[in-house]
């Protein structure tokens, strides 16, 4: 079966049998403030990068199956320096969180919106830190366009990881944040140069254990979660 199909397979699933991370990671399924809600849309999208295989190789998936990242500006208030899908809040002229997901994806990363094929949507993730209340659209890239970013005030990088790297034990570790007296371990990649954690990698490590494309790993290899200061706070 391929890649594709395998998302398809997934999106044709009632929507109370997908992915939701709100029910697998506790900590996630929070209660929002109603009033104070912001909706917000983040765009999963794959596809084939032909000139960039990936640098590990199994049959769970092709060697040039990737994934869409932006790396956010170090100067950003919320969530500095932290890699992400591109996505942002859905917007009043938006029509619904496919549309802001798009939307988002063109404005960050300059990609050409008649290539996306979108497969479908999960259910909504709350985020308490930021009180968004995020739908993750996954969708396959049909047509690929090029990509870079668009404004370096709000992007470090806009890159492709190849998935079958994002695959490969040697580079999945534990994320260990010390917040509040308590301590968080969540999924974590060491791809691109880069460290991918907190909400996207726990989505994409759950996304890739409900595709069957998971390899086993040694969740005992712990990293701390790479927070970065926002400007002003040091």
């Amino acid at each position: 079966m391929s890649a594709k199909k395998d998302l398809q397979r997934l999106m044709e699933l009632p929507m109370e049998q997908r992915l939701s991370v709100r029910e697998r990671e506790r900590w996630y399924d929070v209660a929002l403030d109603a009033e104070a809600v912001r909706p917000a849309a983040v765009l999963l999208l794959f596809g084939a990068l032909d000139d960039a295989p990936a640098h590990f190789h199994d049959s769970a998936v092709p060697d040039d199956l990737d994934v869409l990242f932006v790396e956010r500006a170090a100067n950003l208030s919320s969530h500095p320096g932290q890699v992400a899908f591109p996505g942002g809040s859905i917007d009043p002229d938006d029509d619904g969180p496919v549309a802001a997901a798009v939307r988002e994806s063109v404005e960050e990363t300059g990609l050409d919106a008649t290539g996306v094929e979108v497969l479908g949507v999960l259910p909504d993730i709350p985020l308490s830190v930021s009180n968004f209340l995020v739908t993750p659209v996954l969708a396959w890239w049909a047509s690929p366009s090029p990509v870079a970013v668009v404004d370096f005030a709000e992007s470090a990088q806009v890159f492709r990881v190849p998935v079958a790297d994002l695959l490969d034990p040697a580079n999945r570790r534990m994320s260990v944040l010390r917040r509040g007296g308590q301590i968080f371990r969540s999924p974590a990649f060491l791809v691109h140069g880069v460290v991918v954690w907190g909400f996207t990698a726990i989505l994409l490590s759950h996304l890739f254990d409900d595709l069957g494309w998971t390899l086993a790993w040694d969740t005992s290899q712990e990293i701390p979660a790479p927070i970065a200061s926002p400007p002003g706070d040091d």
